[in-house]
C-alpha cells in the first residue's frame, strides 16, 4: 500500500502514536510499520511524517514530560531524527499552553521536529495557543487537524476555520470521507457492512440528509467518470484553508480511488450542489 502510495507521487503520511495500537504490534504499530518501510526503502528524504502526541497510555496529556517522552519513542519506532509536523492530539486543558508549547520549542530548537501543531482544539483554545506562540522559545503552531467533511460541517465551519484563516494555518482534516459514508457503500437496502463503526455510521449518517448527500456524489462522479470518494475529496479540498484531507485505504484499490481526487477539479456548480446537499 504505502509503495503504490508513493510510486503515485505521494510523499506525505500521517499516523500517530495510539494507531495501530490494537493490533501484534501494540503501542505504536502504525509508526513502526511506517518506519520498517522507510528504512527498507532508503526513502526517508522523499516524505513528509506527520504523528502526534497526547492519547497513547501511558502519554496521556500535553505536560512537557510527557511530550518529550512521547517524541522519543515516536522516533525510534519511526526511525527518524526529526519528526515533520508533530500534532498536540487533543487539547489538554490541565496543562497550561505555555508549558506545551515551550516543550514543542525545546523539540524544534533541538532538530527532533520541525513544526508543531494542533488537532481537536476550541477556536478559543487554539486563538490563545496562537497568539501565546509569539513569544520567544515558545512554538507557534502550523497547522490544524480538525473533524471535517461533508457531513460534519459545524464543528470545524465558522469560528474555528476563521481562526486558522486569521493566522494563515493550513488544515489537514480527519474523517475526511466521514468513516467511510462518503464512499457510498451505506445504502438503504444495501449490503450489511460489517465492522466496529458500522452501526454507528448508518445510524449517524443514513438518513434524509445523508441520501442527498449520495444522489449529489453519485451525479457528480458519473460525470467525471471516479469514485463517490474522489468527489467528497476533492470538494474538501476546495474549502478554505484546507492543504489536503486525511483518508485511509485498506486496498490499492481503494487508494487508486481516492488519489483521483488529487486532480479532480469541480466547477463551481458542482461544489456548491455538495454544500447545499449536505447543509445542516
Amino acid at each position: 500500500m504505502l509503495d503504490a502510495y508513493r510510486e503515485a507521487g505521494g510523499n506525505f503520511i500521517d499516523t500517530a502514536d495510539v494507531y495501530g495500537r490494537r493490533g501484534e504490534l501494540g503501542l505504536g504499530g502504525s509508526e513502526r510499520i511506517i518506519g520498517r518501510w522507510i528504512e527498507a526503502r532508503g526513502n526517508r528524504d522523499e516524505l513528509v511524517i506527520a504523528t502526534k502526541v497526547g492519547f497513547a497510555e501511558g502519554y496521556e496529556g500535553l505536560s512537557p514530560d510527557t511530550i518529550g517522552r512521547a517524541c522519543e519513542a515516536s522516533r525510534e519506532r519511526l526511525g527518524i531524527e526529526r519528526i515533520d509536523l508533530y500534532y498536540a492530539h487533543g487539547d489538554d486543558q490541565d496543562t497550561p499552553l505555555e508549558d506545551t508549547l515551550a516543550a514543542f520549542g525545546t523539540l524544534i530548537a533541538e532538530d527532533k521536529i520541525r513544526y508543531a501543531a494542533a488537532s481537536n482544539y476550541s477556536p478559543e483554545r487554539l486563538e490563545r495557543a496562537l497568539e501565546l506562540g509569539r513569544q520567544a522559545g515558545l512554538a507557534s503552531y502550523v497547522a490544524l487537524q480538525p473533524h471535517y467533511n461533508l457531513m460534519e460541517r459545524t464543528s470545524f465551519e465558522g469560528p474555528l476555520q476563521e481562526v486558522c484563516e486569521r493566522h494563515g494555518l493550513g488544515c489537514l482534516p480527519y474523517f475526511a470521507l466521514a468513516r467511510g459514508f462518503l464512499t457510498g457503500k451505506y445504502r438503504p437496502g444495501g449490503p450489511e457492512i460489517e465492522s466496529p463503526r458500522a452501526a454507528g455510521v448508518r445510524d449517524a449518517y443514513l438518513n434524509d440528509r445523508g441520501l442527498a448527500v449520495l444522489e449529489a456524489l453519485d451525479e457528480i462522479a458519473a460525470a467525471h467518470g471516479v469514485s463517490d470518494a474522489a468527489v467528497s475529496l476533492a470538494w474538501l479540498r476546495a474549502q478554505p484553508t484546507v492543504v489536503a484531507p486525511i483518508a485511509s485505504a485498506t486496498s490499492r484499490e481503494q487508494l487508486a480511488e481516492l488519489l483521483q481526487s488529487a486532480t479532480l477539479e469541480l466547477t463551481a456548480q458542482e461544489l456548491a450542489r455538495l454544500a447545499d446537499a449536505s447543509a445542516a
